[in-house]
């Protein structure tokens, strides 16, 4: 299967114009941190434009976040390299360094395909104006810079080539009670299968992330989860209270997008400088994509049931302590109201683990690790709730995602508090084996 078609189609032409005049019309100020520009790039050219899904997305961000940060760290030389580290001057320019990393990862050489060649007359103009507002002092730094963004770019390009983004999907399990299958309204299938078949940007295999797995059918555990998800995360529950209800629908914006986001307030917020930035953003984002290429190789191992297939089919179990509604409905249903589409459903993959959780874990831990504390405040808005929502720390967020996919019906709370585990062990993996500092 390739599930390319099932992504949204780029229309360049409508939304290149407003695109690449809003950029230029921002660089009449160019900005210290040429990361962040970049970031909120590749943001609209991965997410907007192409319609990537958060876990393919997640592989996209992380190979612009990679190469911008060898380009950064090639000119200040901090800390280690994620894959190589040109030869540079210090006086050479970062900004143009992280700009050029980004737009060619996104769109490519004339020999070396980039993520989306088509979307090169988007984003050409807004290159060539980014490049030409930054000094270029001393002469030739500027150049200089270019010339070693485009190098990491290369090297990420052909060090992701053949990575099996793309690939044939896993083999289903036959029907059977506790097996996943498409669920109700749309009885969809998995539009990126193979995203846990893809080789990890940080870990040696997504095998070594193999969480415990879902609670067997007849177990407590499993009957405390069932009639947890059941009660709270019903379409009609009067146990769940307005707060809950909009914590569900506020994380079911893209994830990645919005983790992003949340990201740039920080460097701005932190007072984070480009070699900071880039820093950030590279051990983000390459934990974000182990901790998505790991979930979905986990999802495939178990492919366990929805709540709604569970709760629905209940009398097939072998637990006398959960008890079947045939027509049961999560909140998360087309008829629930949202601020912008898509509408609300089932994801159309297995339950177990989590994908939200997984790659909230991979972030939230790494946020912690990056900052040397959980006590920093952070905001954030969703474009689905069009609401916003604070938290005192880091690990709140955490704690809140596992709920708030209870709250919406399609998660067992085991998947969450798994998936985030998961997480947390792609964030320590990257704590002691990348981006050091060079004594």
């Amino acid at each position: 299967m390739n599930p390319l078609p099932q992504f949204k189609k780029i229309s360049i032409l409508p939304v290149v114009i407003a695109l690449a005049l809003v950029a230029l019309a921002s660089l009449k100020v160019v900005r210290a941190d040429a990361v962040t520009d970049w970031n909120a790039i590749a943001s609209t050219a991965i997410v907007t434009n192409a319609g990537q899904p958060p876990p393919v997305s997640a592989l996209s961000f992380a190979m612009v976040q990679g190469a911008v940060y060898d380009a950064v760290n090639a000119i200040d030389r901090g800390y280690q390299p994620y894959l190589v580290q040109p030869s540079a001057n210090p006086t050479d320019s970062k900004e143009a360094a992280a700009a050029a990393a980004a737009f060619r990862v996104l769109v490519g050489f004339p020999d070396l395909p980039g993520l989306f060649p088509a979307q090169l007359p988007t984003w050409q103009p807004v290159y060539d104006a980014y490049i030409a507002n930054l000094p270029d002092n001393p002469p030739g730094s500027r150049a200089a810079g270019v010339s070693i963004g485009e190098t990491t770019a290369r090297a990420m390009l052909e060090e992701r080539m053949n990575d099996g983004r793309f690939g044939p999907p896993p083999d289903l399990y036959p029907p059977a009670p506790g097996i996943w299958r498409p669920t109700p309204p749309n009885f969809a299938n998995d539009p990126a299968p193979w995203v846990g078949n893809v080789l990890p940007f940080l870990v040696p295999s997504a095998e070594m992330l193999r969480t415990d797995g879902p609670n067997a059918l007849t177990s407590a555990d499993y009957a405390e989860d069932f009639n947890e998800v059941k009660e709270l995360g019903s379409l009609t529950s009067t146990t769940r209270t307005a707060d809950q209800t909009d914590a569900a629908i506020f994380w079911q914006d893209h994830a990645i997008a919005l983790y992003n986001r949340i990201f740039r307030t920080l460097a701005a917020s932190q007072g984070l400088d480009i070699v900071k930035s880039a820093r950030l953003f590279a051990m983000e984002n390459l934990a974000a994509a182990d901790a998505q290429i790991g979930c979905w190789n986990d999802k495939y191992y178990w492919q366990f049931w929805r709540p709604i297939t569970a709760i629905r089919e209940a009398d097939t179990d072998g637990n006398p302590a959960t008890e079947a509604d045939p027509s049961w409905l999560p909140l998360f249903d087309p008829t629930t109201p949202v601020c912008n589409p898509p509408l609300l459903f089932t994801p159309p993959f297995s339950d177990h683990p989590s994908g939200h959780a997984c790659a909230t874990s991979a972030f939230v831990h790494t946020l912690k690790n990056f900052f040397g504390t959980d006590k920093i405040a952070v905001s954030a808005f969703s474009n689905k709730s069009c609401t916003t929502r604070s938290f005192d720390r880091f690990s709140d967020v955490l704690k809140e995602v596992i709920d708030a996919r209870v709250y919406a019906g399609i998660h067992f709370r085991t998947a969450d508090t798994q998936g985030a585990v998961l997480g947390k062990k792609v964030a320590h993996y990257l704590k002691k084996h990348y981006f050091q500092p060079v004594p």
